[in-house]
């Protein structure tokens, strides 16, 4: 089952719209990458205009840096705390944006997009 991002097939009061043309390729989406903790693992996507994506479906080491000494250190993943995302993603240890992870350093939250950019990145809170 394909995933689709387009106009919504009701209007604001609920009547139904009538369909005016088939699906496009510019309106294809994606299921969600769901990272989670273990070997690291990435995938290859070629998006829109032919770039690249390398999401990262399984990691294990962060970059996290500390606001107050300005450093930045790479250490591994010890638990997911908490995802503010989805309850479901919480109870499955799903890494997104914004989730709280346990490290060695301390519990940090992850500013970058993991499922988009590749790359795991947390601030020290």
């Amino acid at each position: 089952m394909g995933v689709w991002h387009r106009r919504s097939t009701r209007t604001d009061s609920g009547a139904r719209l009538k369909r005016f043309r088939g699906k496009r390729k510019h309106e294809l989406g994606r299921t969600p990458t769901e990272t989670v903790m273990g070997e690291t693992k990435r995938k290859k996507i070629v998006s829109k205009g032919y770039n690249r994506k390398a999401p990262v479906l399984r990691v294990t080491m962060v970059n996290v840096t500390d606001p107050k000494k300005n450093q930045t250190f790479r250490v591994e993943i010890q638990d997911v705390e908490t995802n503010p995302a989805s309850m479901d993603y919480q109870r499955r240890k799903v890494i997104t944006r914004g989730t709280i992870i346990k490290t060695a350093k301390g519990n940090a939250m992850v500013t970058s997009r993991p499922g988009q950019d590749g790359i795991l990145n947390a601030v020290l809170i």
